[in-house]
């Protein structure tokens, strides 16, 4: 009994985890780069604990979530994600400031023939501002949905909100 619920949870949190493929992380570095004005900067990954993750909707591994730094110089924070679209998923980037608002967020990859309008550096405007009080955001409501990328612009809400949240619990376990 002991074997298979560490079976379970063994295969339970390498589905939760994301590790950054190295494409990904190339395309973020690039995006980092741009937003900051800079051309080097290093990344300061933050380790997030198996027991705080269990807290957390968004899913954090070793080095999706992180700190941006030139030189000792703290710039903001960046996270890197992967959220499902119709019939495969799609990497993103979300990059706050020191006071984790949000500043940017930009779809890295589409995996889909349709839907990829949700990489519109206009729609995607409408995340920048918020942070962890900022009241869930609702599609139609709060974010203009996109004809022909409904469950892209879902998910995309559904992955900013998650990750706000998470930074909410974070910051009241005093982990960042």
């Amino acid at each position: 009994m002991l074997k298979q619920l560490f079976i379970v949870s063994f295969f339970s949190l390498l589905l939760t985890s994301f590790l950054v493929p190295e494409k990904v992380e190339k395309k973020a570095n690039k995006e980092i780069e741009k937003f900051f004005e800079v051309d080097k900067f290093s990344k300061e990954y933050i380790s997030i604990s198996t027991k705080i993750s269990e807290k957390i909707p968004a899913s954090f591994s070793e080095n999706n979530f992180f700190r941006i730094k030139k030189g000792n110089t703290l710039l903001g924070y960046g996270y890197i994600g992967n959220a499902p679209s119709k019939t495969a998923t799609f990497d993103y980037l979300v990059l706050f400031d020191k006071d984790f608002i949000i500043t940017k967020s930009k779809v890295l990859i589409y995996r889909e023939e349709y839907g990829g309008e949700i990489g519109s550096k206009r729609w995607l405007e409408q995340f920048e501002g918020s942070s962890s009080k900022t009241p869930e955001l609702k599609l139609v409501k709060d974010i203009i949905p996109i004809s022909g990328a409904t469950i892209s612009a879902q998910s995309m809400t559904k992955a900013i909100n998650q990750l706000l949240e998470s930074i909410k619990i974070l910051k009241q376990e005093n982990h960042i």
